[in-house]
């Protein structure tokens, strides 16, 4: 791959704001044999600001379980999904299961469901829920990138060419991950958190309640389940597909359509391939990558910066909540903090940084 830092680097900072989020939330979580031997270990302080939020976490979950609607039910699910010894009832599988069976539920609410697995028993993602999703969403390029993945993984290249030949006929591209945050968002807006959570312990840690608010439907948002996309792009790389007219039409219609998706991942995505298998076409994807990297830069930057700035917790949790897309979020959140969405000039792109794992629901 020869532009490899607008585009697929681009994951590096993509997830920087959601994955430090989760990162503030289980700064205790890990066993003492995986801590660095430069990692002091937690304090206190920080046990108790631990142990609080995720009483709090609970707590939101144990309220909004008394829902009825999908987007609190599902809301609940997600924050029920990383709490340990939860009774049956207030389970992520048991939450979830309401939530698809509520009126108005659609297939965001299954694709999170994809989670709804065993990974010690290699058993993710819940194979029953993307049998669903093929159904239910047959004209979602993501759903195939899910069956591209899984074929993958079983060195089928038959059926992994048989999945990209049905997302060049997909008419979209969602992962849903705006689904799963609209209900996140809106479950941490009903219960005030604990003062607890509130207390600053280290640099960064919001003090403030919808700090609170925001540091976890951004921390458990971001475990949101999602294609890998790499054998996409082994399978389109220049060196096959440029060989291959059949196999570079579908490649290009499916980059096409992930360019205009959800996803600021499946848009790097979508603007790398079309550069490689259309040289007419490397300015424009040149100059559109580079300007979604300055877009995912600002947001990421304004994401950990409203964790202490309620002037931008605020607007960014109501849009959140309002539902829409990744990357609508992402643009309205730079428009109403007076960002531009095109790069300036003189502006070049950050050295990439090792790039946070991609979830694929285990």
């Amino acid at each position: 791959m020869r532009r490899p830092i607008l585009t697929i680097a681009l994951v590096a900072c993509l997830c920087a704001f959601g994955a430090q989020a989760a990162q503030s939330r289980h700064k205790t979580k890990s066993k003492p044999t995986e801590q660095s031997a430069t990692q002091p270990a937690p304090s206190a302080a920080d046990k108790a600001r631990i142990d609080a939020l995720l009483q709090y976490q609970r707590d939101l979950v144990t309220v909004n379980a008394l829902r009825s609607d999908a987007v609190h039910l599902l809301g609940a699910a997600l924050l029920a999904r990383p709490l340990p010894d939860q009774q049956p009832e207030l389970s992520f599988s048991r939450l979830a299961q309401r939530a698809a069976a509520a009126p108005a539920a659609g297939p965001g609410i299954t694709w999170a469901r994809l989670a709804d697995c065993d990974a010690k028993a290699d058993a993710c993602p819940n194979a029953s829920m993307l049998k669903q999703l093929q159904a239910q969403a047959p004209d979602n390029a993501a759903v195939w990138m899910l069956l591209m993945d899984g074929a993958a993984l079983k060195n089928d290249a038959a059926g992994e060419r048989d999945a990209l030949a049905k997302a060049a006929s997909a008419k979209g591209y969602d992962d849903y991950y705006g689904i799963g945050l609209q209900g996140i968002a809106s479950v941490v807006g009903t219960l005030p958190p604990l003062p607890a959570t509130m207390k600053v312990v280290r640099p960064g840690d919001p003090a403030s309640a919808l700090g609170v608010e925001l540091l976890i439907a951004f921390g458990v948002a971001n475990q949101h389940p999602r294609p890998s996309l790499k054998p996409l792009l082994d399978l389109c790389g220049a060196d096959g597909a440029a060989k291959d007219d059949a196999l570079k039409a579908d490649c290009l219609k499916v980059a096409h359509t992930m360019e205009w998706g959800s996803s600021p991942i499946g848009r790097a995505v979508g603007l790398h391939i079309q550069g490689e298998l259309d040289p007419s076409a490397k300015a424009s994807t040149d100059n559109d990558a580079r300007n979604l990297a300055w877009q995912m830069q600002n947001y990421g930057v304004l994401g950990l910066k409203s964790m202490s700035d309620d002037a931008r917790a605020g607007p960014l949790l109501q849009a959140a909540r309002s539902g829409g897309t990744e990357l609508t979020l992402v643009l309205s959140t730079l428009r109403t903090n007076g960002i531009a969405t095109e790069a300036p000039a003189d502006w070049q792109a950050e050295s990439p940084q090792p790039a946070p794992a991609v979830s694929s629901g285990k």
